[in-house]
C-alpha cells in the first residue's frame, strides 16, 4: 500500500481514500469513502481520533491540510493512502508501446511488426527505423551471437545480460525476454521465479515460453503472477531433439489439429499472443481465425496477426551460419558488406594507406614537437 506523508498538501484520487492521523504517542487509521464535496469531513473525522486541531482549505480535487498538536504547536504528519499502487497510464512509460497498443492494432487487424534484438546496436536501430512494435530478445542469440549449434544451451544468464543491453538501446517498441530451455519445464514455481528475474533484472515487459498444452499451466501460473506472457508453437527449436530437428510442424491433419488444440490451451492460460513458427500457411490462417488473440508468424505465411525475424537473418548477417531457411527474405547484405569491410582494412594497413596523414592523425604544434625532441635528445 502506497502511503504519502506530508504535513502540507493531502491529495485525493476518485472516490476513495484512507487517511491516516498521527497523534504524539499513537497511530489511528481510519478508512472513508466518501466523494470530493465531503474530504473535508473526512479529515476531520481522522482528527477528532488525534486529539490535533486541524483547519484546512479546499480547491478543485486538492485539498490542504495543516495539522498541529496542541501543546506544542510542532508540525505533525498525516498520510494519505490510497490504492496499492497508482494507476497507470500509457504516458507513465513514455514512448514506449504496451499491451494496449497491441490490442488495438489487433483490433484494428493492422500486422504487427516484430524483431529479434540481442544487444545495444540492434536495439538501437531498430528505435531509430521507429516501425517495429515488438522486440523479442530471442534465445536465438545463443547461436548468432554465441556461436551454439541450437538455443540449447542458452542460459538465464545469458539471457538477462543480453537484455539488459537492449533494454538500454531501445526505449520505443514492446519488449518479450524469451525464457530459455530448463527455465521453465520443471515446475510452475521455477517458471514463475525466472519469470520475474527477467522482468526485475532485465526490464522486459514480457515473457515468451515454448511448449503448448504441456505448458499451459507453466503459461497460466506466470500470467497469475502478473506478468503477460506470449506462447510459441508448431516448430519450438528447444524441443529439437524431439522433433528430429529444424522441421516444418502441422503437414499432416492430425498434426495440425494438436496444433490448434495447443493455442486454444495457450489462449486460455491467458497468453496476450502465440507464435506459430514453421506451419503452414494454410493452417496458420485458420489457427489465426479461430483465435482471439494475435498471432506472430515465421514461416507460417501472412495470414498471421503478425510477423517476426531473427535479426542476423533479416539483415542479411548469418550467412556464417549458411542460415537460409525458405521463409527468410534478406532486406540486406551486411555480412558480406563487413567481410568486405575487414579485407579492405587489412589490405590499407598492410600497405600504410590507413592512416592517413592530417586526415586520420592529430598535430602537435612545431615548438612544442622541437621541445619534445630536444627533451628525449631525438636527432
Amino acid at each position: 500500500m502506497k502511503q504519502v506523508a506530508a504535513t502540507g498538501h493531502l491529495h485525493y484520487v476518485g472516490n476513495a481514500c484512507r487517511i491516516s492521523g498521527v497523534g504524539s504517542h499513537s497511530m489511528m487509521t481510519h478508512s472513508v469513502r466518501t466523494t470530493t464535496p465531503h474530504i473535508t469531513t473526512a479529515l476531520r473525522t481522522a482528527h477528532q481520533h488525534t486529539a490535533v486541531p486541524y483547519r484546512g482549505r479546499r480547491h478543485n480535487n486538492t485539498h490542504s491540510v495543516l495539522a498541529m498538536t496542541t501543546a506544542t504547536a510542532t508540525p505533525i504528519t498525516t498520510a494519505l493512502r490510497m490504492y496499492s499502487t497508482r494507476p497507470t497510464t500509457t504516458s507513465d512509460f513514455g514512448r514506449r508501446k504496451t499491451i494496449l497498443d497491441l490490442q488495438a492494432k489487433y483490433r484494428k487487424q493492422q500486422p504487427m511488426t516484430m524483431l529479434t534484438a540481442k544487444d545495444f546496436p540492434s536495439a538501437f536501430i531498430i528505435e531509430q527505423a521507429g516501425t517495429i512494435d515488438i522486440i523479442l530478445i530471442g534465445d536465438s542469440l545463443g547461436m548468432t551471437a554465441l556461436g551454439y549449434e541450437s538455443t540449447i544451451p542458452v542460459t538465464m544468464d545469458d539471457m538477462l545480460h543480453h537484455a539488459k543491453a537492449v533494454l538500454r538501446g531501445n526505449k520505443t517498441s514492446f519488449l518479450v525476454g524469451d525464457m530459455p530451455f530448463g527455465s521453465y519445464e520443471p515446475s510452475d514455481e521455477l517458471a514463475v521465479g525466472n519469470a520475474l528475474r527477467l522482468v526485475k533484472e532485465a526490464g522486459v515487459n514480457s515473457v515468451k515460453l515454448e511448449g503448448g498444452r504441456r505448458m499451459a499451466s507453466r503459461a497460466k501460473s506466470i500470467r497469475d503472477a502478473g506478468i503477460p506472457v506470449m506462447g510459441h508453437i508448431g516448430l519450438t527449436p528447444q524441443s529439437l531433439h524431439t522433433l528430429g530437428g529444424f522441421k516444418v510442424q502441422g503437414k499432416t491433419s492430425k498434426q495440425a489439429v494438436d496444433i490448434l488444440h495447443d493455442a486454444l490451451a495457450l489462449q486460455e492460460s491467458g497468453c496476450f499472443a502465440i507464435v506459430l513458427e514453421c506451419i503452414p500457411d494454410k493452417v496458420a490462417r485458420i489457427i489465426t481465425e479461430r483465435l482471439e488473440i494475435p498471432t506472430i508468424g515465421i514461416g507460417s505465411g501472412n495470414g498471421c496477426s503478425g510477423q517476426v525475424l531473427v535479426w542476423d537473418d533479416m539483415i542479411g548477417q548469418s550467412d556464417i551460419q549458411a542460415f537460409h531457411p525458405k521463409f527468410l527474405k534478406k532486406y540486406a547484405n551486411v555480412g558480406e558488406e563487413m567481410k568486405r569491410a575487414v579485407v579492405n582494412y587489412a589490405e590499407e594497413v598492410s600497405s600504410r594507406a590507413y592512416p592517413e596523414t592530417n586526415t586520420h592523425t592529430f598535430a602537435i604544434s612545431e615548438d612544442e614537437f622541437a621541445a619534445f625532441k630536444k627533451e628525449i635528445h631525438y636527432d
